[in-house]
Order: C-alpha cells, then structure tokens, then sequence
C-alpha cells in the first residue's frame, strides 16, 4: 500500500484522535497517549509509541501514518532568512518563511494555495485560488523544517486567508497551544487577515492568539482599489467590531500598513489612519513595498517618508514602527509568496 494513501496523524486533535483510539479498539486515554508521541515527542513512526499495544499499532498502520513530510525545496536569503516549499493542495505547492532574529526566531506559516481575496499587491492574491490546506499540512510546515525546535513565534501570514479556512487554522492553533499539544502560549501566535468579520470574530472568541489586520489605506474608495474585500466588509465596520474586545492585556491587535510612494504614504493618510484606529489599542506596523513580477506602476516609499509617516502616528498616540524587510531576495519578503521551487536557481 502506498502510504501517502493513508490518513496523517499529524493535525487531529484530541477529540479526532479519540476516534482513531476507538476505531482500533483502544480506550479514550490513548488519545493523549497518541497526542504526546506526535505533538511532544514528536515519533516518526507509529511503532515509536511503544505504550500502545502491538496489536493497536499493527491496526493503526493500516490506515494512518504520522505524516510529517519534508520540505520540497529550500532557498537561503543573504541574511539568513529561509524559504521552504512545501506540497499543498490542488497540485499547487505553498511557503513558508523561517525569519532569524537574535533571539527570536520565527516561522510564517501558508493557510492556502493561492488566495480567494484579489489583493493587486500580493503575489498569492493574483494567482487565484487552488485549495484550502489541511490541519495536517498546516502542522507540518511547523514540525517539517529543521529550526522546528528553536521555533518562538508562529505568524499566518503566508499564503491565503486565514479565516477563509477556519476550521483548519483554528485545529492548527488547538494543536500548538493546547497542554497535550505542543503547548505552546498563545501569545507566541499572530493570525492575520483582510477584515473577515464573521471569520475574525470566531478566531476573536475561539483563541486567544494575537491579531494582525490589512489595511493599507484608512480611505474606503482607495482600499477597494486595490482590496476587493473593502466591498464585502468595509474597513471601517471591522473596526468597529474589533473595538468590542479587549485588547490591552494579554493579546494584541496589529494593523499591517504597506505603503507606497505618492499613494497612502503622507500626513493626510496619517491623519485618518490614527482617526480610524482610535479606541482600538491598535498598534501599526510600516511596510516596505517588495514590487512583484517586475511590476513597476508602483514604487515603495523612500526610508525618510517612512519615518515621518511613523513619526506623525506616534503623535497623533498611535503606536507605530517600521518592519524590518527579510527575504527579499529570494522573494520570501510581505506579499511575494507564490510556491515556487527556487532550489535550482538558488544553487546556480
């Protein structure tokens, strides 16, 4: 039998792992048992997880594997930044980006292959959407690569829209931070989105992870130029709704801002993004533009407006700070994903 016929293991979740337990005949306690051999001992195979019976093991092994599965490709960035290409869904493969920084290290993570959104900025946007991916294929992007046990931050900010494949994202979270996982603190977890309301809320109510919002313009006529979702939930009813919560102590929500020369990046888009942003505790991250497949009709604005763009924030009480650009060069920078195997070009 080929065994990429049978069912992961990695990507279920307690309840989910109950039901394999009974359907070989184990007790709902092997669940937890199953649990600490994938998520915190990590096996590769199931004759590792000695404390099931051989009779269990040899049942499992007839319809389930562990399922981790190593990267496609790999390419290194000049400063340190790794791109790892992963196998994903409907025969498109998905990235994920491992960013190295004193001591944080962290691991943007794929949702999807493509994206339903139509962002014009994104490479991922344009390309359309192929295929939600699985909790298994989200887990393993995190277990697969080898800086998986240094690993201090997750951030799903890779490919796709979070909160279009919820159910897969929300069991991935389950996973990593519930104690017969791998326990990790949700506050290590930022999950980011274009402002789907009834998908953001449920993340909102569901975990406790931090929160990260696309704007890129406080202006409804220019986000819906060049983000479709405005039409479908306008910037400004997001807020809204994000004001209803509580986001002072322990988790935080963050406003992603690419900004570009001549369009959203003066005193007036300044303005009305503090304006916007009032009574949310939203904290904004500035964005250097990373132009996509030679696309020249737009042009990132220079460090020094950057700076004043940040600056007038701060004034205005608006926490602000400018990101660091990673990756550029191997296009693993915001908005460059496009799950494409750069292993060869990247040894020549």
């Amino acid at each position: 039998m080929d065994e990429k016929n049978l069912t992961p293991l990695i990507g279920l979740t307690l309840p989910e792992l109950r039901e394999v337990a009974a359907g070989v005949g184990l007790k709902p306690f092997a669940a937890k048992q199953m649990a600490a051999w994938l998520y915190q001992r990590r096996v590769n195979s199931i004759d590792e997880m000695t404390d099931l019976s051989k009779t269990a093991r040899e049942l499992l092994r007839q319809s389930y594997r562990i399922g981790i599965e190593p990267p496609v490709a790999r390419a290194e960035s000049g400063d340190g930044t790794v791109k790892y290409l992963f196998e994903g869904a409907g025969d498109r493969r998905v990235e994920a980006v491992y960013i190295p920084d004193r001591d944080r290290a962290t691991l943007c993570v794929s949702s999807q292959a493509g994206c339903r959104m139509g962002c014009t900025f994104c490479m991922t946007g344009r390309q359309g959407f192929y295929g939600n991916l699985t909790a298994a294929r989200i887990i393993n992007q995190i277990m697969a690569i080898p800086e998986s046990g240094s690993l201090t931050n997750i951030v799903f900010m890779g490919m796709g829209e979070p909160t279009d494949n919820l159910e897969a994202v929300i069991a991935a979270i389950e996973i990593l931070t519930e104690p017969w996982g791998m326990a990790w603190s949700p506050k290590r977890i930022t999950v980011s989105s274009v402002g789907n309301i009834p998908g953001m809320r449920r993340l909102i109510e569901q975990t406790k992870v931090h929160i990260a919002l696309s704007v890129h313009t406080p202006f409804p006529t220019e986000r819906q130029g060049i983000m479709p979702v405005e039409r479908a939930f306008a910037v400004r009813n997001v807020m809204e709704m994000l004001r209803g919560y509580d986001f002072a102590h322990q988790r935080r929500l963050s406003v992603e801002y690419i900004m570009w020369r001549g369009f959203n990046d003066d005193d007036m888009h300044a303005i009305a993004l503090a304006r916007l942003l009032r009574g949310t505790g939203a904290r904004v991250n500035l964005i250097r533009y990373h132009a996509i497949d030679g696309d020249t009709s737009r042009q990132p604005s220079s460090k020094s407006t950057m700076e004043a763009f940040r600056d007038k924030l701060n004034s205005l009480g608006i926490t602000a700070t400018i990101r660091a650009s990673r990756g550029e060069d191997i296009d693993a920078a915001c908005g460059m994903l496009a799950g494409k195997d750069q292993s060869k070009e990247q040894s020549e």
